[in-house]
């Protein structure tokens, strides 16, 4: 409304009526504005009114008066009184006004069908929310039914079967009542009020963590191909991904492990180019350096400490595991109302899209369901899960902390949107930067356990050799822990097979032994075992050039797959295979094997024509970050 009452005429609404009635009222009104104004609207600039119609010279009613009989003249049979009527709805409703209302009439919105057809029809849809999917044939014999059982239905007239079709694609718009199970179950969960949002200021503050199958073959022991599963954590505030791991099947043990890993920095790995280091990305690394010493050789992945995690009632994450490595780090665990996934959108969104942008480039890619997925994939070079991790690790931050979110628009400037990095340099400047309080110890206790005997050659896990001269008074003894029958207490990440830790019970207090794989010295195993690639020349600088051009390298790399011999299969039966190649990438509790019937190689006994030997950069989490040299 305004000042003097008037309100502003519904001028859109023309476009409700038909055009011949919208063409009818804009003659009209070219009429009455110059009774109104004495000149009608295409008038030129500097005419002057006709005499019958100046405002000057005559008043509102000789001008009505004169317009009736103009109109009269041409055909038109019109009288004062009538152009008075149009006058005056034309001010109080604008051009709406003098069209014709009866050819812009609604019709109810089911036509003439009886309204308990209509209820019948929208409790036949309501039935299929968790019901299997069915045709529309089905739905509509299953409203008459439900008509036709009901009391207060007598006489109603049941519409002809393209009448019910026509209801049914009225009523069932955005059910997908006929259409995909999953996603009917899916709209059916969903609030019917307005989505919200819990604003994330600072990195951290809120964090969603979930797991879903990834849709790639990866090649397991024995040669098995076996799908895995993707577990990731990200943050709100920036879009970054804290963590990404890969397990067969992942645990409670496994979740703590990426807990730990996402508070830890991502060192740069052998053959990653220079342009993903921390120091050449958009985060001010100098200033962090100063405050944590472990980013010198950092990936650019931000560190982030999480202080409230979202996740669903998954038993990984609800877990008396999971939540007691919450409490000891202070992170509150949020769990999200059961078959409410809208509640942690972010991270499933964010999964789909490691799929679309990652996982459909690798060699071995199933597609998301069985009528989307090629033939012989199996058969063909398919990563190896070590490998595989390795691969997005390194997608991770070449590409996703590099990728403008839409999420992360400026709200000034909308047409701007930053990546995850750029996002949490600019909170660093309001949030500033704290090192979690996670020292080597606490970061090996929360690693998964397991319970083995230390024999003559060390300890094997997974057709791998683990030994250390500082064993070696430990060897075939008891480790006085009589509920485990004498085995030794080892910790290990899943995501690095380069080491494990055996705690040493024979000092006061325990103290962590460090135990590299045997042949670490000889193959490349960059948290992982995928072959050690040559290592790239140094670049200047870390252009957006550049790390496009390690991202496309990275793309083809995946999708290239392995080397053949690495990729060829086993030749026993494949449920043998599977069986044994997923019990062996599980288990925890294993029994030990003999000794091996071998001499024992001299240490230092290297082969004279091999090239000089590289250490790994590989994190060491008893070293300490904060000791200044």
């Amino acid at each position: 409304m305004t000042g003097n009452g008037r309100r502003v005429p519904p001028t859109g609404r023309i476009a409700e009526f038909p055009e011949s009635a919208a063409d009818q009222a804009r003659w009209w009104e070219r009429h009455i504005l110059e009774v109104l104004d004495g000149l009608p609207p295409d008038a030129p600039a500097g005419t002057a009114p006709r005499p019958e119609f100046d405002p000057a010279r005559n008043s509102l009613a000789q001008r009505e008066r004169a317009k009736a009989a103009e109109l009269t003249a041409a055909g038109h049979a019109m009288t004062a009184s009538g152009v008075k009527q149009r006058r005056q709805r034309y001010q109080r409703d604008g051009l709406v006004g003098l069209a014709d209302g009866r050819s812009a009439k609604q019709m109810p919105s089911f036509g003439r069908v009886d309204p308990a057809v209509v209820e019948a029809m929208r409790e036949a849809i309501e039935e299929t929310a968790e019901a299997s999917s069915k045709t529309i044939g089905f739905v509509v014999w299953r409203a008459t039914q439900i008509l036709n059982a009901r009391e207060d239905a007598e006489g109603v007239e049941v519409p002809s079967e393209r009448t019910l079709y026509r209801l049914f694609d009225r009523l069932a718009t955005g059910t997908h009542a006929t259409g995909s199970a999953t996603t009917r179950r899916s709209v059916n969960a969903r609030p019917a009020g307005p989505f919200g949002e819990v604003p994330a200021c600072a990195p951290g503050e809120w964090m969603q963590i979930d797991s879903t199958p990834l849709d790639v073959l990866v090649r397991l022991d024995d040669g098995i191909a076996e799908k895995v599963e993707l577990t990731a954590m990200i943050d709100l505030a920036t879009r970054s991904l804290a963590a990404v791991v890969l397990r067969p099947t992942t645990k409670a043990a496994d979740a703590s492990a990426l807990l730990a890993r996402s508070i830890t920095p991502e060192e740069m790995r052998p053959g990653w180019s220079e342009a993903l280091r921390m120091s050449r990305s958009a985060m001010p690394h100098r200033r962090l350096l100063a405050l944590d010493e472990r980013l010198e050789h950092a990936a650019a992945r931000p560190v982030i400490v999480p202080d409230t995690i979202v996740c669903d009632h998954g038993k990984v994450f609800i877990s008396n595991n999971f939540r007691a490595s919450c409490r000891y780090l202070g992170i509150s665990l949020q769990p999200t109302h059961k078959a409410s996934p809208f509640e942690k959108g972010a991270i499933e969104k964010t999964l789909g899209s490691v799929a679309t942008l990652f996982a459909q480039f690798v060699a071995g890619y199933t597609g998301r369901s069985v009528d989307r997925r090629g033939r012989g994939l199996e058969n063909g070079p398919l990563w190896s899960l070590p490998e595989l991790q390795s691969l997005l690790e390194e997608w991770t931050a070449a590409v996703w902390q590099n990728r403008p979110h839409d999420a992360l628009r400026d709200p000034d400037s909308p047409k701007r949107a930053f990546s995850p990095n750029e996002k949490y340099a600019t909170l660093l400047e309001s949030c500033g930067y704290v090192p979690a309080p996670l020292s080597g110890e606490d970061y090996i206790e929360l690693l998964p356990e397991r319970w083995q005997a230390i024999n003559a050659y060390g300890i094997r896990i997974n057709h791998r050799t683990y030994d250390a001269r500082e064993l070696t008074p430990m060897r075939r003894q008891h480790s006085g822990v009589a509920e485990k029958k004498g085995l030794w207490e080892i910790h290990y990440d899943p995501y690095d097979v380069s080491r494990i830790w055996v705690r040493d019970r024979r000092s006061e207090p325990a103290r962590w032994i460090t135990v590299f794989w045997k042949h670490l010295h000889r193959v490349g195993v960059p948290f992982g075992e995928m072959a050690w690639d040559h290592a790239r020349e140094q670049v200047p600088g870390g252009s957006e050039e550049q790390i496009a051009d390690a991202a496309a390298a990275l793309l083809q790399r995946a999708h290239d797959g392995p080397a053949e011999e690495n990729a060829r299969p086993a030749k026993t039966s494949r449920r043998d295979r599977r069986v044994a190649a997923r019990t062996r990438a599980t288990r925890t509790d294993r029994s030990n094997p003999d000794p091996p019937v071998t001499e024992a190689t001299p240490e230092g006994d290297t082969d004279s024509g091999l090239a000089k030997v590289i250490p790994l950069g590989l994190f060491d989490p008893l070293a300490n970050p904060w000791r200044r040299s």
